[in-house]
């Protein structure tokens, strides 16, 4: 009943900063995604007989993958797997599943906030016994197999009924399709006063929150209706397909901008928030008021004390690089430590592992804590929502107080998206050789102060990882930042990090953009953006 199967290396399977992506024709191809799930194994040890964890946000081809991945578990030596039900398991709940039971790892099939159809992104990734994702260490080794392979294992087994919890067992491996909101939601309720938020749904409150067709809309059915007692219609979009509805399920001001639209309107809502295609990522927004990433981020941590979970204060807080300097305030005033490090949640994980932290944040849209080794949008949702119950203001008060005691820090991403690959490595390569001659340089009236190559030394296990962003820091504390992101499947992204701290509190109800307009200039003038990319203006900007 177990086969070895004869087969080629592919030559693109490097894992990126999520796993790996590319358009579902890539994945469909004969041997492809078997290629990769064998590679994960071999790169692995001491699984037999262990717990798997799989599930994912529902987008086209997650149920046929994960038949596979039954399928070849089973060959491989696995002794059970945990599997969301209908192939339904959030980032964060698959993080919780896998350190509330123990298992040896899991496999989450999703791309994330990119789009889903026939034509469109699929997504393999591994995250480790800590419920977090795969440390370099492992996919290089992931990557290195995928190169030699020449034989996967598979067993000839019917089709698994992955529709009805129970279990069954399959060439001696039990298959136990599980709940996948339940433990989720139980987690949710031990870390925040939901009594609290009850009081705050009954006074009246009015909330909204759009799950963009995608994985988030059960989890949030049942924990802002059912359990918090918010009105119905509260969740929308809250059924996951495999094609997100034909939108985006990328929770910016584009994909979301219905959303945007509705908080700035004249009855808007007291409190709007969305989430991705697996659930980790968050958009926060008040009546009158977008909140960005980074603001979040630097406002959770300072009011985390109002949930039970942090009421006895917070380790530490983590950022990633391109992440603004705001949380950098919070956590002087706090006496705890603030660590920069690169993008990718993998990053974190050592510093949670090791209680140096305890919120962390990306500017992408991610904040999470010490609860799971993933970003959690929910869980920001969940914060937010306590902060409001406890300070009893608006989110613009609470925003713009914020800024009045720490300052505002204006921020701005603008990407090229679907670059022609060798334009945008050919910029990264001619602004990484110009970076010893840039101090001391003017550029549009701004003196440049220092530039760099980031590199990150962990704390933790003193692993170093270089080439993670290009940074262009001016005089009076303003930057710009550049990297080629991980996370697309065609062409290169260019992202391009533009921010301005403002400690004037006169000076803070500017536009962004305007604020930010002669570094945004000052950024196309010192990398050629136009004449390595061809392109006027970015794709998206948030």
């Amino acid at each position: 009943m177990i086969r070895t199967v004869a087969t080629t290396p592919f030559d693109d399977q490097k894992p990126g900063t999520s796993g790996l992506r590319k358009k579902v024709p890539v994945f469909q191809q004969a041997h492809y995604a078997e290629n990769f799930i064998q590679s994960i194994f071999d790169a692995l040890s001491g699984f037999e007989g262990k717990t798997l964890v799989v599930g994912g946000d529902g987008r086209y081809y997650n149920r046929e993958v994960i038949q596979k991945v039954v399928a070849m578990a089973a060959a491989n030596g696995f002794g059970r797997l945990m599997i969301g039900q209908g192939g339904i398991l959030s980032t964060p709940a698959a993080s919780h599943l896998i350190r509330k039971y123990k298992a040896f790892g899991g496999i989450i099939l999703s791309a994330s906030h990119n789009p889903g159809g026939p034509k469109e992104d699929f997504g393999i990734k591994y995250n480790a016994e800590n419920g977090g994702p795969a440390p370099e260490k492992i996919t290089d080794a992931i990557y290195a197999r995928s190169k030699e392979i020449r034989e996967y294992r598979i067993a000839d087994i019917d089709e698994v009924d992955i529709d009805t919890i129970g279990k069954v067992e399959v060439e001696g491996m039990t298959v136990e399709v599980v709940d996948p909101v339940r433990d989720y939601a139980d987690m949710m309720e031990s870390l925040f006063d939901f009594n609290a938020l009850r009081r705050l749904f009954d006074s009246g409150f009015r909330m909204r929150f759009d799950a963009m067709h995608a994985v988030t809309g059960p989890y949030a059915k049942e924990i802002f209706e059912r359990r918090l007692g918010a009105a119905e219609g509260t969740c929308r979009n809250f059924r996951p397909l495999p094609d997100f509805g034909g939108h985006h399920p990328d929770p910016n001001l584009v994909h979301a901008k219905h959303l945007y639209d509705e908080m700035m309107g004249p009855d808007a809502p007291d409190f709007g928030a969305a989430s991705d295609g697996d659930g980790d990522r968050n958009l926060i927004i008040g009546k009158g008021i977008f909140v960005t990433p980074s603001d979040s981020l630097a406002l959770l941590a300072a009011n985390a004390r109002v949930a039970p979970a942090y009421a006895a204060g917070l380790a530490g807080i983590a950022r990633s690089m391109p992440t603004s300097g705001a949380a950098d305030r919070v956590a002087q005033k706090l006496g705890i430590g603030l660590y920069e490090t690169p993008t990718g949640w993998k990053f974190f994980g050592n510093l949670l592992d090791a209680g140096m932290a305890t919120i962390c944040g990306e500017e992408s849209a991610g904040t999470g804590s010490s609860h799971v080794r993933e970003k959690d949008g929910l869980w920001a949702v969940l914060l937010w929502l306590s902060i409001l119950a406890a300070r009893g203001e608006s989110v613009k008060e609470i925003v713009e107080t914020h800024w009045a005691e720490f300052g505002r820090n204006y921020y701005s991403r603008h990407d090229y998206e679907k670059v022609e690959t060798t334009r945008a490595d050919g910029l990264i390569e001619e602004l990484r050789g110009r970076l010893p001659d840039l101090p001391g340089t003017q550029v549009r009236g701004l003196t440049v102060e220092t530039a760099d190559d980031f590199a990150y030394h962990d704390p933790v296990d003193g692993s170093v990882s270089e080439h993670q962003g290009i940074r262009i820091l001016f005089a009076g504390g303003s930057r710009v930042v550049f990297r080629l992101s991980g996370t697309g499947t065609s062409g290169a992204t260019l992202r391009v990090y533009i921010e301005r701290y403002e400690p004037d509190a006169a000076r803070h109800g500017l536009d962004t953009q305007q604020a930010l307009a002669d570094l945004i200039a000052a950024a196309d003038e010192i990398a050629g953006i136009r004449r390595h990319t061809g392109r006027d203006r970015p794709s998206v900007i948030t």
